[in-house]
């Protein structure tokens, strides 16, 4: 992930480039709102990581300007400001998440990674889209037994009939699918299922590993939980 990161106080943009480059990340930094305006243009980052109180002017000025200059990188807004309000604005402003100060590293880590992931997933099906062979060929598919899923659309098929499954049903069905008869963990299936919920409780994974068995009952495919693992689908019983 190439990050520009935009924070005037030197302190901690120097612990962030530090502990961020350490995580894989490609860290690029700027300290005012021209020089990250100029940035941001010149380097099409992957995400930003954007500080409001810039010594220039407001971050949220620096979001405004940049989408109406038609470029749509994610924007993690880091900021002291924590009320309701502000994180309205800020949002309403053009920026897709907010973490106030003080944070943890581990969950701003997990919100940059979410932000790249939804920003690579959207190109990806934009690029299918644009592909002159995409309405011959017809969409990506995975298929196990008699089971097929529809990977853009979400839709999972059962003898050619829709499933009746929600989004996270499918989100874990098309994880377990894509890794079909081998064991995938809980933390990846969380993060599949769960991409962009910090809130949500780890055991949440197992209820929806309950409810997809469940709907898998009858259909030739079966849901297996490997202790210690995770799960793996199957065909039969």
């Amino acid at each position: 992930m190439r990050l520009l990161l935009v924070e005037d106080d030197p302190y901690l943009q120097e612990n962030l480039v530090r502990s961020l480059s350490r995580r894989g990340l490609q860290v690029t930094a700027a300290s005012t709102a021209a020089t990250a305006l100029s940035m941001w243009q010149s380097l099409r980052p992957d995400v930003v990581l954007l500080d409001l109180t810039l010594p220039d002017g407001d971050g949220l000025n620096v979001v405004s300007q940049i989408r109406q200059l038609g470029m749509t990188t994610p924007v993690l807004v880091l900021t002291a400001r924590t009320t309701v309000g502000d994180r309205v604005l800020g949002l309403n402003s053009g920026a897709d998440d907010y973490l106030a100060k003080p944070f943890d590293l581990d969950e701003l880590e997990a919100r940059l990674n979410a932000l790249y992931r939804r920003t690579k997933s959207a190109q990806q099906a934009m690029a299918l889209e644009a592909d002159p062979n995409h309405g011959r060929l017809g969409l990506p598919t995975l298929q196990m037994g008699a089971i097929s899923l529809d990977t853009l659309n979400g839709v999972a098929y059962l003898h050619q009939q829709a499933m009746e499954l929600t989004p996270r049903e499918v989100a874990m069905l098309q994880a377990l699918m894509a890794q079909a008869g081998q064991a995938v963990s809980k933390e990846r299936l969380f993060s599949a299922v769960f991409p962009d919920e910090l809130d949500v409780q780890f055991e949440a994974i197992e209820v929806v590993a309950y409810r997809l068995r469940k709907k898998l009952a009858d259909t030739g495919i079966s849901l297996v939980t490997l202790r210690g693992l995770g799960y793996l689908l199957k065909v039969g019983t």
